[in-house]
């Protein structure tokens, strides 16, 4: 059967939108060359037009430089229609990316949806909540706890507070009155013997420093500063 009817040729793939732009682009630039050519012979036209009398030739000459001249007009619309088609092309590679673009971000988009529904199951609202709540009298049972290992055994239960605070009130006034003089506490203050000398009246003892002044003025002295003999002892 393949030998009378052949074998079936896979049909080629259609041609993306940067092939059909890259061919746009090469058709363009050979009418380019194609105009460029023309603008070339038009200015030869010209200057024989310039260099030829009026007559039959000059006539001839204008007749090829509007011929030229037309050609050039054809070529110059393909070449706008193609750069029309080009921006066509574009356009559409760029409206092409973009649906690719959101192609990509739904994707991403479901996908993480997908985890994240996959994830909010394992994660209640409900047990958050229990949670927090065991949390909280687990908290209470420790502070009772603290406060019944912190409890002191020699206190007793009936203390009336504010027979406390008047206790504690008073010994702070008394300290205050203490503290009045010179800013030391009374229980701090040096102990004052009691001066019995002063309660009896007794003289004072000597302290042997130096003689009575009666006695050391009653001695006389002679020219030379000394003691001056007793006149008795010089009869003697």
């Amino acid at each position: 059967m393949r030998r009378v009817f052949g074998a079936k040729k896979d049909k080629e793939p259609p041609p993306s939108i940067q092939d059909a732009s890259e061919k746009i682009n090469k058709r363009g630039d050979t009418v380019d060359e194609k105009i460029k050519k023309l603008d070339a012979e038009l200015a030869r036209y010209k200057e024989q037009i310039k260099k030829t009398r009026p007559g039959p030739a000059q006539e001839a000459v204008k007749a090829r430089a509007m011929r030229i001249l037309k050609q050039k007009r054809m070529y110059e619309g393909q070449r706008d229609m193609l750069y029309n088609q080009t921006f066509n092309l574009d356009q559409v590679a760029f409206a092409s990316e973009g649906i690719k673009d959101a192609q990509q971000t739904m994707s991403a988009l479901k996908s993480a949806n997908k985890e994240l529904k996959g994830m909010m199951k394992t994660v209640k609202i409900q047990d958050i909540d229990n949670l927090q709540d065991e949390m909280m009298d687990l908290m209470d049972v420790s502070n009772e706890i603290q406060e019944t290992l912190g409890r002191s055994y020699n206190v007793p239960d009936d203390i009336d507070e504010e027979e406390l605070m008047g206790e504690l009130d008073a010994l702070e006034a008394d300290m205050g009155m203490e503290t009045e003089s010179d800013g030391v506490p009374s229980y701090l203050q040096p102990d004052k013997e009691s001066d019995l000398d002063a309660e009896l009246n007794l003289p004072s003892a000597p302290t042997g420093q130096g003689a009575p002044a009666s006695r050391y003025n009653a001695q006389a002295e002679d020219e030379l500063g000394l003691p001056a003999v007793p006149r008795a002892s010089l009869r003697g």
